[in-house]
């Protein structure tokens, strides 16, 4: 049988740590959660590549070093609300809930979402939860969220997503312009949101984040 837990430490050593991620309690956390569980069965010896690993359809588990990268940048701290748009079977929920005080996963495909609760439940994340529904919308129910993680590509971020950050919080987004990507961190103060870069990434284009297309005659 593979030897996941030797290709997590592997992964740790080979793709997060040369990418400048050095914080302990994301390394932590990565080398805890069985990335393999949270991919579709076929996709399990993928799963500790350094690429996307696909969830069926457009969708996609973000490669190790996109998602180490957005926590590193994001500092998200242990008395922290999180929330974890398009979670896919709640590999990135799972790994924030071990640096977060509760993390909301939100995802739209009914079969991923009931799988992602089984899944955090038998790996011990009693600290987060996912909620069913369009990615688009968040969970606004649960909010004011500190931190806000997009799991995927956007060209355009939805304004009742940004409205469910608080004032003093963060979101990491990876903004896509045709096939290329750029995670960009933003800050939310007095009702507004500084970006600034941090690197380059690429996934597709999630439902709802897309741009509107003009159409001329």
């Amino acid at each position: 049988m593979p030897d996941f837990a030797e290709r997590r430490r592997m992964m740790v050593d080979t793709q997060i740590r040369p990418s400048d991620v050095t914080k302990y309690p994301i390394i932590e956390a990565m080398l805890a959660v069985p990335r393999e569980q949270f991919v579709p069965a076929a996709q399990r010896e993928a799963a500790y590549a350094d690429q996307n690993v696909s969830l069926g359809g457009s969708r996609v588990l973000l490669e190790p070093r996109t998602l180490a990268k957005m926590l590193d940048a994001l500092d998200i701290q242990k008395d922290e609300l999180v929330l974890d748009v398009a979670c896919g079977l709640g590999y990135s929920t799972a790994v924030a809930a071990r640096v977060a005080q509760m993390v909301i996963g939100v995802e739209e495909d009914e079969d991923l979402a009931e799988d992602a609760q089984a899944l955090l439940s038998e790996t011990g994340a009693d600290n987060a939860i996912v909620h069913t529904g369009p990615l688009a919308e968040g969970a606004a129910e649960h909010g004011p969220y500190d931190v806000i993680l997009v799991q995927g590509g956007a060209e355009e971020l939805p304004a009742p997503l940004l409205a469910q950050l608080k004032d003093g919080g963060r979101i990491a987004a990876l903004m896509m312009t045709g096939a290329l990507g750029e995670v960009k961190i933003g800050y939310k103060s007095s009702g507004g949101i500084s970006w600034r870069f941090d690197f380059n990434a690429a996934a597709p284009v999630l439902p709802g984040f897309a741009a509107a297309r003009e159409f001329a005659l």
